[in-house]
């Protein structure tokens, strides 16, 4: 038996798996493959010299700690302020400089429907340097 196939690692079944990740893909892209094509072209805009994982990767957690931020207080101001001031512990995968530009992607992600328009690069940039004075 190859690791690759069957794991005597893996805790979980194949189908739990699949099913673990078919429900974090619906959270992560609620609109599906349209969503993720328009802003996997949005993170390479925004990050022209990376890759679509290298931001992918740091999109996602800035996302998972601002949802999470938002249901331990009462308004987004105070969200944007806990996952700014959380940055440090995750500075392996969001550098502090890149921070507020994450910060701004996922707001203008929390903002689209189903038509997926999300803003260009320039107005990401804009706006994250909006964000900086959460930066304390």
């Amino acid at each position: 038996m190859a690791l690759g196939e069957d794991s005597i690692f893996s805790w979980k079944s194949k189908a739990k798996q699949e099913e673990e990740q078919e429900r974090y893909e619906e959270w992560a892209f609620p609109y599906g493959e349209k969503q993720r094509a328009k802003l996997e072209a949005l993170l390479l805009a925004v990050y022209p010299k990376e890759t679509v994982s290298t931001t992918l990767i740091p999109f996602l957690t800035c996302k998972e700690l601002y949802e999470g931020a938002l249901k331990k207080t009462s308004s987004s101001d105070e969200a944007l302020s806990l996952l700014i001031g959380k940055q440090k512990r995750y500075k392996q995968i969001i550098k502090k400089k890149e921070m507020a530009t994450y910060v701004a992607l996922v707001l203008a992600d929390a903002g689209i429907d189903e038509q997926c328009e999300y803003p260009d690069a320039a107005a990401i940039h804009e706006h994250a340097k909006l964000l900086v004075v959460y930066d304390t």
